[in-house]
C-alpha cells in the first residue's frame, strides 16, 4: 500500500528540482547572450570603412567630372541655349512658338540653357466660366509671352505652364544626369517674393543652385565646371531683375555681357552690339570675366527663317562680328529659335557649340 505522504513529498521534490534546473538553464542562456552581446558590441568600429567608401565615391565622382569637363572653367565652356524655351508645340497649345519640342525633350537633345518669361497670373473667375472650366487656375507665377490673360495661344497658352512645374522638370533632368549643368535665364515680371514662393515649391532645387557669392567668383573668377559638378551645384539661374540675388538668382547685368537679341525682321542685321549701353561686350574687370550670352534670332520666329539663320550664318557671326566686339572671345551661351533646324551647310547650333567647347 502506497504511503500518500511520501508520494506528495516526492512530487514536491521533483518540482523543486525542475525549478532549479530551469533556473540554471535560464542563467546559462543569459550568460551566453551576454557573451554574444559583448562580442557584437565593437560593431561601430567598422564605421571607418563606410567613411572610406564615401571618400572613394567622392573621388570617383570627381574623376568622372574631370573626364567629362576637363580643366575648363565655367567662362570657358559653351552651352546650347533655347530662346523662349517654354513656347513649344508639346508643353502647351501655343499658336506661335519658338521651339518645336517640350522643355524636357530640349534638355534630352542637348540644350543646356533655357530662357523663360515669368509673369504673375491672378486667378480669374471670368476666364474659368467662359472657358467652360478649362482655364480655372490658381494665382501663381506662370510662363507667358506677355500678359497672362490677353490672347490664349499667343500671350499665354492652355494648359498654363507654371514656373515651378518647369523648374521641377529641369531639376529632375539634372538628378537623372549627374554630369550635366543647366542655366535658366528669366525675363522676369514678378516680384522677388512671388518668385521665392514659386521656386520654394521645387523639390531638390536649393541643393543644386550655384551661388557665386559663396564661391567667391568676384575675387577668384569662375570655378571649373568639374568642380561645380562634383559639388552638385549644377543649376545657374539669371534674372533681368536685380533684387533677388538673396534667392540665388543672379542679376544678369552684373555677371554677363550680352548682345542685342534681334537679327531684324529680315535676318540681315549681323552686327554684334551690346544689349546694355553701359556694359560693353569687351568689358574687362580685374580677376573676373563675365559670361557671354549671344542671342541669334529674329523678331518673329518661323521654321523657315530659323533654318536659314541657324547654320553658316550663326557660325560666321560668332567668328566675325561677335568675336571682334568681345575682344576675341567666344560665347558661353548661344541662344537660338528652333534649335534643331539648320541650313544644310553641315553646321547646326549643336555642332557649332560643340566646336566652341572643343576649342577651349
Amino acid at each position: 500500500m502506497i504511503d500518500m505522504g511520501m508520494l506528495k513529498a516526492w512530487v514536491r521534490g521533483r518540482r523543486r528540482g525542475r525549478t532549479r534546473r530551469q533556473a540554471f538553464v535560464g542563467l546559462l542562456l543569459l550568460a551566453l547572450l551576454g557573451t554574444a552581446t559583448a562580442t557584437a558590441a565593437p560593431a561601430p568600429a567598422r564605421a571607418p570603412s563606410s567613411v572610406a567608401a564615401a571618400a572613394t565615391a567622392t573621388a570617383g565622382a570627381a574623376d568622372a567630372a574631370a573626364a567629362r569637363w576637363g580643366d575648363r572653367r565655367l567662362d570657358e565652356a559653351a552651352f546650347l541655349t533655347t530662346h523662349n524655351a517654354f513656347t513649344n508645340y508639346e508643353d502647351s497649345r501655343w499658336s506661335s512658338v519658338n521651339q518645336a519640342e517640350s522643355v524636357r525633350a530640349q534638355l534630352d537633345n542637348g540644350v543646356r540653357g533655357l530662357s523663360l518669361d515669368t509673369h504673375w497670373y491672378e486667378r480669374s473667375t471670368w476666364l474659368c466660366v467662359i472657358s467652360f472650366g478649362s482655364d480655372c487656375y490658381p494665382s501663381d507665377v506662370y510662363l507667358c509671352h506677355g500678359d497672362c490673360k490677353t490672347f490664349a495661344g499667343a500671350t499665354y497658352a492652355l494648359p498654363r505652364q507654371s514656373l515651378h512645374g518647369t523648374m521641377q522638370t529641369v531639376v529632375d533632368f539634372l538628378a537623372a544626369h549627374p554630369q550635366e549643368v543647366v542655366t535658366v535665364f528669366l525675363e522676369d515680371y514678378v516680384s522677388a517674393e512671388q518668385l521665392a514662393r514659386s521656386l520654394g515649391r521645387v523639390r531638390g532645387l536649393p541643393e543644386m543652385v550655384f551661388r557665386p557669392d559663396e564661391w567667391g567668383v568676384r575675387a577668384h573668377g569662375w570655378p571649373k565646371v568639374a568642380d561645380l559638378v562634383t559639388a552638385g551645384k549644377r543649376l545657374l539661374i539669371f534674372s533681368d531683375r536685380s533684387d533677388r540675388e538673396h534667392l540665388g538668382v543672379m542679376y544678369d547685368k552684373s555677371w554677363t555681357v550680352s548682345n542685342y537679341w534681334s537679327l531684324g525682321d529680315l535676318g540681315n542685321d549681323l552686327s554684334c552690339v551690346s544689349r546694355w549701353s553701359d556694359v560693353p561686350l569687351d568689358r574687362q574687370e580685374p580677376g573676373f570675366r563675365r559670361l557671354f550670352t549671344m542671342s541669334h534670332h529674329r523678331n518673329v520666329p518661323t521654321v523657315m527663317t530659323a533654318a536659314l539663320d541657324n547654320g553658316a550664318k550663326l557660325r560666321d557671326r560668332i567668328a566675325g562680328p561677335c568675336r571682334t566686339a568681345t575682344g576675341g572671345r567666344d560665347p558661353n551661351f548661344v541662344s537660338v529659335d528652333f534649335h534643331r533646324l539648320s541650313d544644310g551647310s553641315g553646321h547646326t547650333p549643336a555642332s557649332i557649340v560643340a566646336e566652341l567647347g572643343a576649342r577651349r
